[in-house]
């Protein structure tokens, strides 16, 4: 869990005194160094700093032109990274009332045009949007079976090379159709990226 950072004035401080303590903290971009808060939730746990650095150097710093989904949003750390790295569109699903507030607001203190927050349980936002995706985070909550409920519907949000960035209590060899090219540890987190047919993702 990241550290509180010093106060902020303003806006800023009267979201994260809404929400809680808890930080994320945007490490590249136009929004790069923003500190941006997040209220407690059982199994919200940001991706760390070091995991996402990883993740970007795979993908590649520059996500302009990207069609984003960030499907467990939480903290809204991956989704608003993106954005922060240029992508055309970021979307930010979320079905707690709480995190779904946080993230609003969070979204209002950036004013990036290209975020969309949306309050919808996962399964419901994939299997009715009309969306498609050059990339999906998958971060949720563990031990629930998550993925592999999302595992046939993945190919409705996904475009024919759009990549997975997945993260599991346990190592993963494939999503449906996608494949792990590249995987990571951090702690007891498991983390993958995954592309179609194991084309090359970068």
């Amino acid at each position: 869990m990241a550290r509180p950072g010093p106060q902020p004035a303003g806006r800023a401080g009267a979201a994260r005194a809404r929400a809680g303590n808890n930080v994320v903290r945007i490490i590249g971009g136009e929004w790069r160094r923003r500190v941006l808060s997040f209220p407690d939730g059982e199994g919200l746990r940001p991706t760390p700093d070091r995991v996402r650095e990883t993740l970007f150097n795979w993908l590649g710093q520059d996500l302009t032109g990207w069609n984003c989904l960030d499907l467990f949003a939480g903290s809204g750390a991956l989704g608003f990274e993106a954005a922060s790295r240029g992508a055309a569109r970021s979307v930010l699903v979320e079905r707690s009332p709480k995190a779904f507030a946080a993230l609003k607001d969070n979204a209002a203190l950036l004013q990036g045009e290209n975020l969309q927050i949306i309050r919808e349980d996962a399964l419901k936002f994939v299997a009715s949007t009309e969306l498609r995706f050059d990339l999906v985070f998958l971060d949720p909550p563990y031990h629930l079976g998550w993925l592999e409920k999302l595992e046939p519907l993945l190919s409705r949000v996904l475009k024919e090379d759009g990549v997975i960035y997945a993260e599991a209590e346990k190592p993963l060899e494939s999503l449906g159709d996608w494949a792990t090219v590249k995987r990571g540890k951090a702690g007891q987190v498991f983390y993958h990226l995954m592309a179609r047919n194991n084309a090359d993702a970068e």
